[in-house]
């Protein structure tokens, strides 16, 4: 039997089969509605729903419009990649794991485009105000992590960094992508900071 639990707002939260049924095709409509956006901005809700193997209705009681919808499939999809952080970092080294996630990144930005065609300027706007935070504390988490395991150098500000990754989305995924995530990971290791003195000292600015 289904159970509605009420609060003094008015709000109410379904519990149940019922409930666990509505998560399960919520989760089931973003998956499919990501790869179906990636590939073209313009497929409608209904072909997402048809897609997913559920009625237009349930879809529209999850996401009454196009930009609802596509705006959770953005969060969904930088939530996942900001999950990944501590998975990474309890396999790799701190370096490694960093270039890794910034590999994921940089594909993620790439084959999600048409997903950010389909959004309107103010979507743009939400999606990037909302992605920003949980992407820069990834990365922050990231640069600790190997700041504590000397092996990135310290004080490196986590926006600096994502400003410079932004060259490796740039360019198509190839060989010159990973020449470009090599130069900036490289740059961010502890020892380049030390080739940095070195260099200043034998050759000292005129």
């Amino acid at each position: 039997m289904r159970r509605t639990l009420r609060f003094v707002e008015g709000a109410t939260i379904e519990q149940g089969p019922a409930r666990a049924d509505a998560r399960q095709n919520r989760a089931r409509i973003l998956e499919v509605a990501a790869e179906a956006l990636a590939r073209d901005a313009d497929t409608s809700l209904n072909a997402v729903a048809k897609l997913a193997g559920v009625g237009a209705g349930t879809l529209y009681r999850h996401f009454p419009h196009r930009e609802a919808l596509v705006l959770a499939v953005y969060r969904s999809e930088v939530q996942r990649l900001v999950d990944r952080v501590p998975e990474l970092l309890a396999g790799s080294p701190a370096v490694a794991a960093l270039r890794t996630w910034f590999a994921q990144l940089a594909g993620y930005i790439r084959i999600k485009r048409g997903l950010w065609d389909a959004l309107t300027a103010a979507g743009h706007d939400a999606a990037t105000a909302e992605s920003y935070g949980p992407v820069i504390g990834a990365i922050g988490a990231l640069l600790a992590a190997g700041e504590a395991d000397g092996s990135i150098r310290p004080g490196l500000d986590p926006d600096d960094v994502l400003m410079l990754m932004s060259s490796v989305w740039r360019v198509p995924d190839g060989e010159q992508a990973d020449r470009l995530l090599d130069l900036v990971i490289g740059s961010l290791r502890a020892d380049a900071g030390q080739r940095d003195q070195r260099d200043e000292r034998d050759h000292p600015a005129c």
